[in-house]
């Protein structure tokens, strides 16, 4: 793929955006998976994810196509990691939120996606990615393996348990 925008989600994007959330909410409920439901992710979540400068988009021909929350600092939850321990201590990005739209479904756009998540962190000097996702969420895990993202143990949000993921980038 070569012809699109990796570029920081604006407000005039959220309806956009949250045509790719619904979707996603709306195949994982139908296929019985437990991570996202009608209460998770909110238009207010990606909002937020927008005012505080997290959210970020990949258009293709003009189109927002795929959307993620990519915070620089720490996650609270990863404070605190059981069974495991996460590969390193520095400082890292986490990625929230990611979403294909159904228009790209498996065309890569998930990947293409956290690879300009990877250059980002890269050009920030940040070399580690850390990741949650849950145990049914079979494409997040199908893309982290292709991916390299190491399985580091397990995070708890008041929704739940979450399988724990860290990548070290060469730097």
């Amino acid at each position: 793929m070569k012809d699109f925008v990796f570029r920081e989600a604006w407000p005039i994007d959220v309806d956009a955006i949250m045509e790719i959330i619904d979707y996603a909410r709306c195949r994982m409920l139908d296929e019985g998976k437990q991570q996202w439901d009608e209460h998770y992710p909110l238009r207010k979540d990606i909002e937020a994810d927008i005012a505080a400068r997290h959210g970020m988009v990949l258009c293709m021909a003009g189109r927002v196509e795929a959307y993620g929350a990519v915070i620089f600092g720490e996650e609270p939850a990863y404070r605190h990691i059981g069974k495991g321990r996460w590969l390193s201590e520095q400082p890292y990005a986490v990625v929230h939120r990611l979403a294909v739209s159904q228009r790209q479904r498996q065309k890569g756009l998930g990947m293409l996606m956290m690879q300009q998540v990877e250059e980002m962190a890269h050009r920030r000097g940040v070399y580690s990615i850390k990741i949650d996702t849950n145990f049914d969420n079979t494409a997040m895990l199908h893309l982290l393996k292709k991916m390299h993202f190491t399985y580091c143990g397990e995070v708890n949000y008041s929704r739940g348990t979450r399988k724990a993921y860290e990548k070290l980038l060469s730097d």
